[in-house]
């Protein structure tokens, strides 16, 4: 049985929602209604048919987090590089300063191959001194696997606001988990963050 804290990590459930059919392959969704019009414009949203697929038969991955960016208007953009494997491994011990009530927005550039991707979401729990202060959770979509005519994908989430005042100060730690319908994590990695009086 999963612990409380083990479900921390995963995404909200909506009451009676139940993917409505198994996964299929690529072929066989390309093939699926052929005669349907609102199933040909649903597949060319997710990016079925067209283009070269880029898929690494060598690489098992269904989706590879390229990385993750914090855009603060009026600053530079700071990005978490997790496009080598193990490159995550080491972002908890390289806190990054964000200005007590700055707005931000975080933006995930992806890839996906071999297989559709369905509800991929982002989940992250951010601690202070051990206790958890927030989850937040983004849906990011479903995809098709990337081809030469879209090479990657980019989400850019809702914009938000950190926290202010003297008691928001402080070093936080947090944990961030990519992870879609079927319950299969793409990556989880821990990081942390300072909220400061300033930049």
């Amino acid at each position: 049985m999963a612990s409380q804290e083990d479900n921390d990590y995963l995404p909200e459930e909506t009451q009676g929602y139940k993917l409505s059919q198994p996964k299929q392959s690529l072929t066989e969704y390309e093939n699926m209604d052929a005669n349907d019009e609102s199933l040909q414009r649903y597949k060319k949203s997710l990016g079925l048919g067209g283009g070269t697929n880029l898929s690494d038969p060598n690489d098992p991955r269904v989706c590879i987090i390229q990385s993750l960016t914090m855009e603060s208007p009026g600053r530079p953009p700071v990005t978490i590089d997790l496009s080598q494997p193990g490159s995550e491994n080491s972002l908890k011990d390289k806190p990054f300063k964000i200005k007590e009530g700055a707005k931000f927005t975080m933006v995930a550039t992806f890839r996906v191959q071999h297989e559709i991707l369905s509800g991929l979401q982002y989940v992250q729990v951010v601690k202070r001194k051990g206790i958890k202060v927030s989850k937040d959770s983004e849906m990011l979509g479903s995809y098709a696997p990337n081809t030469d005519k879209q090479p990657l994908y980019t989400k850019r989430f809702q914009e938000e606001d950190a926290p202010s005042g003297v008691f928001a100060r402080g070093h936080y730690n947090a944990l961030s988990v990519f992870i879609d319908d079927d319950k299969k994590q793409h990556l989880q990695f821990e990081w942390s963050f300072d909220i400061a009086k300033d930049w």
